[in-house]
């Protein structure tokens, strides 16, 4: 029997994305895969006050079961308001998205099992082959007031099931036909992101002083064509990890082995909430940061076997990490 992502308490993305372009902020769209994960996105979410988004890729998916993640997003929420009682702070909205779905089966089960809002990834396919397939899932979804995010151009890199070697720019006299043939609610573009910790070569990059690698800018004047083409229509951008250096060092200083981590430096991504961009992506962030604290820590005490001694730490860390995107690089915080 179907479930209903209302009944679970979560919301859908319109409002969120409403009072974002309005206030000239993002939100965030974190992604999950395990307990600590979701408990720091809420708890660092909620200190914020910023609304959110839990993402779940398909890969994710199949990690932490479909059962269990229904009501890990149901978990969330109870969690928030419990929190928010006790701290006496507002309540925040939470949505629970799939991240790249590429199939309408998979789509309709993350609908059926209480997600409230889909994205459906077409963009691999040819440009007539994605308008059918996203048309296909919107209807769906808008049955059961589920928002529903497409896609049109390739993001480069790998992460979970995403695979691309090259990226192909959005193209900004597509959209207009795109969005009235789909009816999607809000549109992932590509103007130079990039899935993975790895999202430039070292040649496409130049090094500051201090040998860093600064990668190319982000394709602003393709943002600013499509938002002439769809005013007022909400945008998206994947693969937004910012790759933090310090995050990198830490895992490297303690048995690591990441090579060339380059990521999208935090002021272009808040030069481009300052466009139609309502929701931000990051993934990679959080995982770097997870894998440098569980990595120093096994460094610091080797003999410590019990999973709460690092996942702690890690949980720590992730909050940390959360809150300062939302602060100082989203602007989501405090628009509840």
């Amino acid at each position: 029997m179907a479930v209903s992502y209302k009944n679970l308490g979560l919301v859908n993305t319109n409002e969120m994305f409403k009072k974002a372009m309005e206030g000239k902020y993002a939100v965030p769209a974190y992604n999950f895969n395990n307990m600590e994960q979701i408990q720091a996105i809420i708890l660092a979410c909620l200190e914020t006050q910023s609304p959110v988004i839990l993402q779940v890729s398909s890969g994710a998916r199949k990690y932490a079961d479909q059962t269990l993640l229904s009501y890990m997003g149901q978990g969330a929420v109870e969690m928030m308001k419990t929190h928010a009682k006790e701290k006496g702070l507002k309540e925040i909205p939470i949505a629970l998205h799939l991240d790249h779905g590429d199939t309408f089966e998979l789509c309709k089960s993350c609908v059926d099992t209480g997600f409230s809002s889909i994205m459906i990834d077409g963009s691999h396919l040819p440009y007539d082959e994605n308008v059918e397939l996203t048309k296909k899932v919107v209807e769906y979804c808008h049955q059961f007031d589920v928002t529903v995010e497409g896609e049109l151009g390739v993001l480069a890199g790998i992460e979970d099931e995403v695979v691309a070697e090259k990226s192909t720019y959005t193209k900004p006299e597509e959209v207009v036909d795109f969005v009235k043939r789909t009816g999607v609610d809000s549109l992932a573009i590509s103007i130079g992101t990039s899935h993975g910790a790895n999202k430039f070569k070292p040649e496409q990059c130049t090094k500051n002083a201090e040998g860093v690698y600064i990668p190319p800018e982000l394709r602003f004047d393709i943002l600013a064509e499509i938002e002439k083409q769809i005013p007022g229509f909400f945008i998206v951008l994947h693969g937004s990890s910012s790759v933090p250096m310090e995050a990198v060092n830490i895992i490297n200083e303690n048995g690591g082995a990441l090579k060339d981590s380059v990521g999208i430096p935090e002021e272009q991504l808040r030069k481009a909430t300052q466009y139609n961009v309502c929701k931000v992506n990051i993934d990679s962030d959080g995982r770097l940061w997870m894998t440098a604290a569980i990595r120093k820590h096994f460094n610091d005490k080797p003999g410590d076997f019990d999973p709460r001694k690092y996942l702690g730490p890690a949980r720590v860390a992730l909050i940390e990490m959360y809150k300062h995107k939302n602060e100082n690089v989203l602007g989501s915080a405090g628009n509840v």
